[in-house]
């Protein structure tokens, strides 16, 4: 079962799992600069994104290959990936 199937009631009563929010939550992380690859494809591809305009182009151009691909090079060992792929619920835990 997909997790796009799940609301986040059923994902609580399901898994027993609690949500909390924390404002500040990065307020002690200090600002790094952005590299220059970083820099250069923002430049490029944000206005593309922006006049494709829709969540698979943003997604594709500005999120997945920029921004994460940054922090995992940043963060190699805290960070993983798992871009398209599918993590789905054992049905019968439902």
């Amino acid at each position: 079962m997909p997790y796009s199937q799940f609301s986040i009631e059923q994902i609580k009563a399901a898994f027993g799992i609690a949500f909390s929010s924390k404002m500040g939550l990065f307020a002690d992380i200090p600002e790094i600069e952005p590299s220059s690859f970083l820099q250069e494809t923002l430049q490029f591809n944000l206005p593309l994104a922006l006049e494709i305009n829709s969540e698979k182009a943003r997604s594709e151009l500005i999120v997945a290959p920029i921004i994460l691909v940054e922090i995992k090079k940043l963060l190699p060992e805290r960070m993983s990936l798992f871009l398209g792929r599918e993590f789905n619920v054992d049905a019968a835990r439902v």
